[in-house]
């Protein structure tokens, strides 16, 4: 059978023929060195950023037009010159050594069609020109034109180290305009709703002998939130699910845990439980736990989930249809009766995956669960029956990261397809597809307002994405090595990330700005996760570590300027150190899953690992 190209492979690869001399390839290239060595030590840090690119489509080219040994010939000359954070790709590239290699690897594809975004100063550029227009180079000119985006700014140029923190990404950095578009970033107002004080917390204050008529009878939450946020999104810019009387009780019970919230610090540390799933012979994939803390659940290679409770309340199934006929409607404790004593545990065991589940997510009304797997299905199944409901059909590859909505009924899910796609409960198509990633989308979250969601993928970019147009509105590029963790500061404003570099960065959304790095992990980051008032910052990592850093200080005195905003002279401060409140290592278990209760007490959660 012939397999017929998709048109659009072909003519993407046609634009490799307008070939130069192959002999001369080399020669132009370390022409070109020569050139950016030479000049002075301003630009050449700018310049420097072309090698990559020009190195990548110069040998694409040599490949495409099938001189072969000179292909090779320049790749073992000049690779050893790419930075060190290209390494992965360059072995992607040392095996595509024919033309019909090129054909079937999308990466190579996109990198072809997209454009490598370079951000330079007017300078430095204008003496790129003339260097290349005075040599007659056309060969490198063409491929400057025809494969680069050049986002050009006045000013000074960049330093190396400013350069350094932004670059990395499969496309360059982000063009600016790309984080130019308006981010509503603030909290949705609360809804308003009385919580009675209990007996014991009118008893406590009789006892420190304050007058007991200090406090109203009814405490109105809500009264913190009653200014609507400035910079959130309008009430009703996506239609959210309304709120049910057992939401309702629920939230009166988060505003009482609240008020016993332990407030963090540099000198209040959380506590840290660290759930190790012992034997796990069947490989843990993924982990969440309920925000009320009492569920913890894992997802396994085996292709099973595993639903255990945390306190000494057991797991119920409901009754069945024959019995439920039977009990009173009226009485009080009808949602008690419902529950089959008999089939009380402490483990439900969830069949249905055909392939390791790679994310887990409780819905926040505690009645869902949300499973992803390599078979390409997002499930969702009842906690009430422990049952699958739903199998999601959308992905044809495997789909590595899914979560609910902070509001529930939505969820997203991103995987091997480079899409994420956000999905409703109750219907069987996405609502919406995020397409723009250059590789596989690796983890999706929600920011706190629901309005947007955050991607992280393995071509090192993390975008955030408009829920009400589909839109891209930020992304954000810097990460040396691909995406596997992304969290929300509770107020909004932040997000920070980590990946295989073993960095975290945090970046300033409104701004969609990099206003810090964390240095201290040694491998890929699994877990981020702010405390409940956005004090600290907890990260979980491959290397057996749990680290607390400082994200109040971290967040302070940013300069957001708007120049810094105009052209990324974004200036990191060289403060891990002070930042980095605590490293907490295991004995031999890498951290998948970090969580913090309604009193900020820190739950992590991985497998123990016997190598």
């Amino acid at each position: 059978v012939v397999v017929e190209d998709q048109p659009d492979v072909s003519a993407v690869l046609s634009a490799y023929n307008q070939q130069g001399d192959p002999t001369l390839y080399e020669e132009y290239y370390s022409g070109l060195k020569h050139f950016i060595e030479c000049s002075l030590d301003c630009h050449r840090a700018e310049l420097s950023q072309l090698f990559y690119p020009l190195f990548v489509h110069m040998y694409l080219e040599l490949v495409y037009n099938q001189h072969e040994s000179e292909a090779k010939s320049f790749f073992e000359r000049f690779h050893g010159d790419q930075e060190c954070y290209y390494q992965d790709d360059l072995r992607v590239l040392s095996s595509l050594t024919k033309k019909e290699h090129m054909k079937g690897n999308e990466t190579m594809l996109d990198f072809r069609t997209s454009k490598f975004v370079l951000r330079i100063s007017r300078d430095s550029y204008q003496l790129l020109k003339r260097h290349l227009q005075e040599k007659q180079n056309n060969q490198i000119w063409n491929i400057v034109q025809e494969h680069l985006y050049i986002d050009i700014f006045d000013g000074m140029p960049r330093s190396k180290q400013q350069i350094d923190a932004m670059v990395g990404s499969l496309a360059g950095e982000a063009k600016r305009e790309a984080n130019k578009a308006k981010v509503f970033f603030g909290l949705l107002k609360e809804p308003e709703f009385d919580v009675p004080l209990d007996d014991e917390d009118e008893e406590g204050e009789n006892e420190e002998g304050k007058p007991k008529k200090k406090k109203p009878k009814k405490d109105s939450v809500g009264s913190k939130s009653k200014k609507q946020d400035p910079n959130a999104p309008p009430q009703n810019r996506i239609p959210l699910p309304e709120l049910k009387d057992s939401d309702k009780l629920d939230k009166i019970m988060n505003v009482k845990e609240a008020a016993r919230r332990v407030r963090l610090g540099p000198d209040c540390l959380p506590s840290i439980c660290f759930y190790t799933f012992l034997n796990a012979y069947q490989g843990l994939t993924a982990v969440d736990i309920t925000d009320d803390s009492s569920m913890i659940v894992g997802g396994f290679a085996d292709s099973t989930v595993r639903v255990w409770s945390v306190t000494p309340k057991k797991l119920r199934s409901v009754k069945t249809a024959a019995d439920l006929s039977l009990i009173d409607k009226e009485s009080d404790d009808v949602l008690e009766r419902i529950m089959d004593e008999k089939t009380a545990s402490e483990l439900k065991i969830l069949y249905g995956h055909s392939g390791p589940v790679y994310g887990t997510s409780f819905s926040p009304d505690r009645n869902y669960l949300l499973s992803c797997s390599e078979d390409g299905t997002v499930r969702l199944w009842s906690l009430q029956t422990f049952t699958c409901l739903v199998g999601y059909k959308g992905h044809n590859y495997p789909v590595w990261d899914t979560q609910f909505s902070p509001y529930g009924y939505y969820f997203v899910s991103g995987g091997h397809d480079r899409v994420a796609r956000l999905w409703a409960t109750d219907h069987y198509q996405p609502l919406r597809i995020f397409a723009g990633h250059l590789a596989d989308v690796t983890c999706t979250r929600f920011h706190p307002n629901s309005n947007y969601i955050a991607t992280g993928s393995a071509d090192r970019t993390v975008r955030l994405w408009d829920v009400l147009n589909g839109n891209c509105v930020r992304i954000f590029t810097g990460h040396k090595g691909p995406i596997h963790s992304l969290a929300f500061s509770p107020n909004g404003r932040f997000l920070a990330t980590g990946a295989t570099d073993g960095r975290v960065l945090l970046w300033d959304i409104g701004h969609g700005l990099m206003v810090g790095e964390l240095k201290g992990h040694t491998d890929t980051i699994y877990a981020l996760r702010f405390s409940r008032d956005g004090e600290i910052l907890a990260s979980g990592s491959m290397d057996n570590t749990v680290r607390l850093w400082d994200a109040v200080k971290a967040f302070e005195d940013l300069e957001t300027d708007d120049f810094t905003t105009a052209t990324g002279h974004i200036n990191l401060p060289e403060n891990s150190q002070d930042l980095l409140l605590g490293t907490y290592m295991t004995k031999s278990t890498p951290v998948v899953h970090l969580h913090f209760t309604r009193r900020n007490l820190l739950l992590a959660a991985g497998a123990y690992s016997s190598q």
